[in-house]
């Protein structure tokens, strides 16, 4: 049985699969790799999980929408927290993560690397 996308279920966690950057799609139709969320014994989803890489593309992108501009146009204090919170998120290791961190801050390598020892010695 596949439900639709007014199904209460499904509307309960597609904001949560929004913010992953992940897919849904009909669980008859789930890869191997795709995780079928089930409900009373029924599945009822598949979610397609994105690459580590486009996650962080998604992440950034959701740091500007939620800051309202892009982030190379936030002043230092707002961007050290910006790194903060990618770096919780585990931004730093997706490979070439420090790259492209520093191209949508505006700012270099050397720049995210010290924001990035700033927190450790504090």
């Amino acid at each position: 049985m596949t439900r639709s996308a007014d199904d209460p279920f499904v509307s309960a966690v597609k904001p949560l699969v929004d913010a992953m950057g992940a897919e849904m799609l009909p669980a008859d139709q789930a890869g191997p790799d795709d995780v079928v969320l089930s409900w009373e014994g029924v599945d009822v989803v598949a979610v397609r999980l994105p690459q580590l890489a486009d996650s962080l593309d998604h992440i950034l992108a959701a740091l500007e929408r939620k800051r309202g501009k892009p982030l190379a146009e936030l002043d230092r204090k707002a961007k050290q927290e910006v790194v903060r919170i990618l770096e919780a998120r585990g931004a730093f290791s997706v490979r070439h993560g420090v790259e492209t961190v520093a191209g949508a801050l505006g700012v270099s390598r050397f720049t995210v690397y010290n924001y990035l020892n700033r927190e450790k010695d504090a």
